[in-house]
């Protein structure tokens, strides 16, 4: 239900389009929460206002703590209409902040105040600016004990100077924040509520540029979304004339021109969309009926429509192959098995995850997206709505340039205390990367920034944080290409591997827990070929893990009791992806992950290694 069709006249200077970005963690969607609570979006009575991160609606959002998805919400202050756009703080998911920003006309940066401006800030702060958009800064979270408020402040400085394009990007406004309390103010004494941020909002962020009087109207397409009662909708801003229901308009993009009509139109109010009869240039909008529409194509009016320029995306950096289950126990598990049903599964995301490519790749298909949390939460969506497939080892995509073979790189910030420096020097001392600045921060931690190859950042996450005990903060964003010298080839032990079909046993993993690290229980279905932990050696080791302890008059199954088993190392997803080796794949089905050899029979891989 979407409530009785309305039709609302609003002047464009009454409209606000803004976007809120930062680095992770630094409050980009507590903030949206205060603002929505705080314009009276929800009644005093609804669930709502007990929630938190109200905007991220995704399971794995809520998992994870952070946002996949962009994100549009609508609130009213003071007779003015502010469309709001929460963005990922993600790198990987940079290609959704990417096209959204299109339909920002400024932006709220927040800074975190211990923290200060971190890789992911200088991303998206330099997508806003190279698109002309007003910048408002907040600083967040004030109240850490560790704050350095000035020092923030003037890091802050230092990176509008680096990315400005115009003068007039120099001049901000500063305010000061506690979002998780719904406090903000000019100054460190903030006033007991966000008003401050609403009346920047009003005053500091232009009205939409844009031109309502035009006879033929404008919207670029830079979100879609669905539903199982209307279908397919089309979300962006108009940027000229007018949009009524019922219209019929042109669809403007790489496929040619295409007819289509609006069988019905929305703008935002809070967490939900209010059906209207036309809507105005300036405004974001969702276009029911549209389906030939995709990201970056022109929904246009008029007998000679034009299109407006078209999203431009950074190249993925990294690919991965997923394909059809072959092991044997290929079917148990999963509702949609065959390489048809991923294919199309594949397609369906095409047209909202942008940044991916895919192109067939024998039995199944390469996958190419922005890093290895873009492709694992891919993975991990399919897995959930029932795929069963398998996965391949993250690869670099490689490009040309100047007829030079390049391999992007990446600039990595890290932050570790003291004691583990030593170890985060020699762990990235052996991925080849170049320190370019490293300082102790006023919270008594060291802080490194590295250049280092895509090729090296796989697996480094889950190494560092071993080493470091789980406390190391680190992320990376890409800063460009550069001549490949050497492939990096990745150092690990060998794997433990079932050499026979059945189902594990105690026994057995006792006597395979002295030699390396079990990532199985008893009492699992094995097959032969099949991961079953790491060795100790470098060197693979073929094990039964199904032998059963034989039974004599002097040996009874009851002592079987006795056998203590380490408890098992249990593989998320993405620690999965990082220890595959090129002749290794990743079962993923909605129950289990399995890690296995490509080539299961242990002869001929053995045969296949010499060979290779």
């Amino acid at each position: 239900m979407y409530g009785i069709i309305v039709s609302m006249v609003l002047n464009k200077d009454m409209i606000r389009n803004v976007a809120i970005i930062a680095h992770v963690d630094h409050g980009k969607t507590t903030l949206v929460d205060g603002l929505l609570k705080q314009s009276h979006t929800f009644r005093d009575n609804q669930a709502e206002m007990q929630q938190t991160l109200i905007m991220d609606s995704m399971d794995q959002e809520h998992e994870r703590g952070i946002t996949i998805t962009a994100k549009q919400t609508c609130v009213y202050y003071n007779g003015y209409k502010i469309n709001i756009i929460d963005t990922p703080g993600h790198a990987d998911f940079s290609g959704e902040v990417e096209r959204t920003l299109n339909m920002a006309d400024g932006v709220i940066l927040i800074v975190d105040a211990q923290e200060g401006p971190m890789p992911q800030t200088k991303f998206v702060l330099s997508k806003a600016l190279d698109l002309g958009l007003k910048p408002v800064v907040v600083i967040n979270k004030i109240d850490k004990p560790a704050a350095r408020i000035n020092e923030v402040l003037s890091e802050v400085e230092s990176l509008f100077l680096e990315l400005a394009t115009d003068e007039s990007q120099l001049f901000y406004p500063v305010y000061y924040a506690i979002a998780r309390e719904g406090k903000a103010g000019k100054t460190t004494d903030l006033d007991d509520d966000l008003h401050v941020i609403f009346e920047s909002i009003i005053n500091d962020i232009p009205a939409p540029s844009v031109d309502p009087d035009h006879a033929s109207a404008q919207l670029l397409v830079a979100a879609l979304a669905a539903d199982n009662y209307l279908g397919k909708y089309c979300i962006g801003k108009i940027f000229r004339g007018k949009l009524k229901k019922g219209q019929s308009v042109k669809v403007l993009g790489n496929s040619g021109v295409k007819n289509g009509k609006i069988d019905s139109l929305f703008t935002y109010k809070g967490l939900g969309k209010e059906e209207v009869n036309e809507a105005i240039a300036g405004d974001i909008v969702a276009i029911a009926g549209v389906s030939e529409a995709n990201i970056g194509d022109t929904i246009a009016t008029g007998d000679n429509p034009e299109a407006l320029p078209t999203i431009e995306l950074e190249a993925p950096t990294l690919s991965i192959y997923i394909g059809p289950n072959t092991s044997p126990l290929k079917g148990r598990e999963g509702e949609f098995t065959t390489s048809r049903q991923i294919a199309e599964r594949l397609e369906k995301e095409l047209e909202t995850n942008i940044a991916l490519k895919i192109q067939p790749d024998g039995l199944g298909y390469k996958v190419s997206g922005r890093g290895e949390l873009h492709l694992s939460v891919l993975i991990e969506t399919m897995r959930r709505e029932g795929y069963e497939l398998e996965a391949g080892r993250p690869e670099v995509v490689y490009r040309e340039i100047d007829g030079v073979k390049s391999e992007p790189i990446e600039s990595l910030t890290i932050e570790v205390s003291p004691e583990f420096v030593g170890a985060v020097s020699q762990e990235l001392g052996i991925r080849k990367a170049e320190l370019k600045s490293q300082e102790i921060t006023t919270s008594g931690s060291t802080r490194f920034v590295y250049e280092i190859s895509t090729a090296a950042l796989i697996g480094l996450r889950n190494n560092l944080l071993t080493a470091t005990k789980g406390t190391v903060i680190m992320s990376s964003i890409p800063s460009g290409y550069r001549p490949v010298d050497a492939k990096y080839r990745p150092e690990r032990n060998g794997a433990l591997i079932a050499s026979e079909d059945g189902v594990s046993t105690a026994y057995a993993l006792d006597a395979a827990q002295a030699r390396g690290v079990l990532y199985i229980p008893p009492q699992v279905p094995v097959y032969q070929g099949m991961i079953v932990g790491l060795s100790n050696k470098k060197e693979d080791l073929d094990f039964n893990v199904c032998r059963e302890k034989q039974l004599t008059n002097m040996r009874t199954h009851a002592s079987d009791g006795a056998i203590q088993l380490t408890p098992y190392t249990q593989l998320s997803l993405e620690q999965c992806l990082d220890f595959l080796l090129d002749d290794e794949l990743l079962e993923v089905t909605p129950k289990s992950l399995r890690l296995r050899k490509r080539q299961l029979d242990p002869i001929k891989r053995k045969r296949e290694n010499r060979q290779n």
